[in-house]
């Protein structure tokens, strides 16, 4: 029998304990690392899936301008980027889903930056966890890095991550920062009985499916012994600011492929001596940054093309994770047309697999 089944049956006696609820049913690990219930008839949008998991975290560690924090969960299914790209099915050799969400401590922001890690026991490298693991989109998470992994056993393991540089563009607070790479490590001690005790808290039958999203998690909510050894505390949200809060004229916002797209021009001068566009596409529901997406903005004007460019992919201190560009300051009835020309290579969990992939143009046209 496979958790699946385990889920359907046990549902009543458990919240599900995930493995700790099926051992005391008489199951064996290798049954409850099975894939959970997957939502049928998934609209091509954000949808409730079937539940969510609970999460526990290993340690924190900083290096300069950087920050990690090293958590896990149940291994799972995710989707690698691309539309109807290949899913990641759970392995029964699978120990955990193991995550790291990477961030800048001066301005509390979480990076999409490049992430590589190395898994040590004892001083000497182990197989078991990918050197290059995903950027992810999770309900619970936000966005993050993280992949399945298959340790020898358990026992004391040592983490090192290569986080950096930061390829986005650096404006404000971020400006000539974030230049290098650093090396983090988090020393952790890996049990079967900390992954079993995790818990799979389920959605209404009624509920899975609708157009909604489960609540990001508050990264205080799980513990972790070892973050009394670093000051950084627990990661930050990777919600992007409130547009309403954002200093400029908001253009608006419209929805496509079931992202929210928002649009904002400012004349601050960190941006250049013309006017400025902010582009900011997130997720709906949450507000969740999407990084990794290329977009092209049009402007026009009198019926001709007053702008045409890509956007660039920036981070700064107010705006947070945005794509902009300098353009002529816009005038009454210009057109401001957003493309988007490949969409957020990221893979994602259950809820987020079917959104974010076929984009129409949006257009805000300026009173």
């Amino acid at each position: 029998m496979n958790r699946r089944a385990v889920l359907r049956g046990a549902a009543a006696a458990c919240t599900l304990g995930a493995a700790g609820c099926l051992e005391r049913l008489g199951f064996e690990e290798e049954s409850a690392w099975a894939n959970p219930p997957l939502v049928e008839d998934r609209p091509d949008a954000v949808y409730l899936p079937a539940g969510a998991e609970e999460m526990g975290a290993y340690g924190t560690a900083s290096e300069g301008d950087y920050a990690l924090e090293l958590s896990y969960t149940f291994p799972h299914r995710f989707w690698i980027p691309g539309q109807g790209g290949s899913r990641v099915d759970v392995d029964a050799d699978d120990s955990m889903h193991l995550m790291v969400t990477v961030w800048d401590v001066d301005t509390e922001t979480v990076l999409p930056v490049d992430v590589s890690l190395e898994l040590r026991q004892g001083g000497e490298p182990v197989d078991g966890v990918p050197a290059a693991p995903w950027p992810m989109l999770s309900q619970r998470m936000g966005f993050h890095y993280g992949d399945n992994v298959r340790l020898p056993g358990e026992g004391q393991y040592t983490l090192g991550a290569r986080v950096g540089p930061v390829d986005a563009v650096r404006t404000g607070a971020f400006e000539g920062r974030l230049n290098e790479a650093a090396t983090l490590e988090v020393d952790f001690a890996f049990e079967r009985s900390d992954i079993h005790d995790l818990e799979f808290t389920f959605v209404d039958e009624d509920r899975r499916g609708e157009r909604d999203a489960l609540p990001l998690m508050d990264h205080g909510e799980h513990d972790s012994d070892d973050h009394d050894d670093d000051d950084v505390g627990p990661p930050p949200s990777s919600q992007g600011p409130p547009v309403d809060d954002l200093p400029g004229d908001p253009l608006g916002t419209e929805r496509s492929a079931d992202a929210k797209i928002s649009a904002v021009e400012t004349g601050l001068e960190r941006f250049g001596d013309d006017s400025y566009l902010a582009v900011l596409p997130r997720t709906p529901y949450n507000d969740v940054v999407l990084p990794f997406t290329s977009l092209t903005a049009t402007v026009e004007r009198d019926g001709s093309t007053a702008f045409e460019d890509s956007l660039s992919e920036t981070l700064d201190h107010e705006f947070g994770h945005h794509y902009g560009a300098a353009i002529d300051p816009l005038e009454a009835g210009d057109e401001v047309t957003v493309s988007v020309d490949a969409p957020p290579q990221v893979s994602r969990h259950d809820g987020y697999e079917t959104a974010f992939f076929d984009f129409e143009d949006v257009t805000f046209t300026i009173e």
